[in-house]
């Protein structure tokens, strides 16, 4: 890295660590990559006379408590760069645990072109890596929020090479009959923050990320991850599979709701890379 950018990232690097953003070095170095338009790893590049006084901006915004991701309009999701903004979900590191569970479940079927539904798709993440690590399935993704069907719109057409990701705009309570009993997996990271939690929740969550992807409503905050059931249960053919996220918390009370009254087996919880619960997934039975 030349002198005057390290010198640079160094200083903005004690800023943000100053205003409590949690990888200080980390979003510095984003942020200058993103200005200076090179990746990361390339930043060593910049010569000391392409420094971008932009990169300043950013920072600024970044201190003040701007997600990075809506500065530098992208999130890094295994292996896809999104298009992200005001008005969508940004999508986290753990949700990438549960799209790994997707895949490698979905490679295991001993199904030629499995069908897979995403409900909630926000930008597309979950949809799109399925799409692009197992290339013979097809997948549906289902929005209810115009803003974020946008940015999804914007991936899926950016990304989708092979046109295997479909999207529809509308409420996943009643979406896709037309494949009702027909879906090998359904997955879903659903809103499921109580409001009772709201000053618990990170100010550039609750302050920056839309309401609809957040609140699950309820006193549990669990009421979408019911619809979620509901919709998985109509949708799957027997055997098929569902996984849904939730927080570190709500193993256990997501765990009843997949209930072996309501025709589910196999329901177990899964841990993220921190070690926390944090997605549930059930097998509808076949009897």
């Amino acid at each position: 890295m030349t002198h005057l950018l390290s010198d640079e990232i160094a200083r903005a690097t004690a800023r943000l660590a100053a205003a409590g953003v949690p990888s200080p070095r980390a979003d510095a170095e984003e942020l200058a990559a993103f200005v200076h338009g090179v990746k990361r790893a390339e930043l060593h590049t910049v010569p000391d006379a392409a420094f971008d006084a932009r990169f300043w901006e950013g920072i600024a915004r970044r201190e003040a408590g701007e997600p990075l991701q809506h500065i530098t309009g992208r999130a890094f999701f295994r292996y896809l760069e999104l298009k992200v903004g005001p008005g969508v979900f940004v999508p986290r590191p753990e949700t990438e645990v549960l799209a790994g569970w997707a895949i490698d479940t979905l490679h295991k079927m001993d199904v030629g072109d499995p069908l897979v539904v995403d409900l909630g798709t926000g930008s597309a993440a979950i949809a799109l890596s399925i799409a692009q690590e197992v290339p013979r399935a097809r997948v549906h993704g289902v929005e209810k929020d115009p803003r974020a069907y946008v940015h999804a719109t914007r991936n899926v057409e950016d990304l989708d090479e092979r046109g295997r990701v479909r999207l529809h705009l509308g409420d996943f309570a009643d979406a896709l009959h037309e494949f009702d009993h027909g879906v090998d997996l359904v997955v879903s990271n659903p809103p499921y923050i109580p409001m009772s939690e709201w000053e618990y929740v990170p100010e550039d969550v609750r302050d920056f990320d839309p309401a609809a992807a957040l609140w699950g409503g309820g006193d549990d905050g669990l009421d979408a991850v019911r619809v979620v059931e509901r919709t998985a249960r109509r949708l799957l053919r027997p055997g098929g599979w569902v996984a849904v996220e939730h927080s570190d918390l709500q193993g256990h009370p997501v765990y009843w709701i997949f209930s072996e009254e309501l025709g589910w087996r196999d329901v177990r919880n899964h841990k993220d890379l921190t070690g926390r619960d944090r997605f549930v997934t059930a097998r509808l039975g076949t009897d």
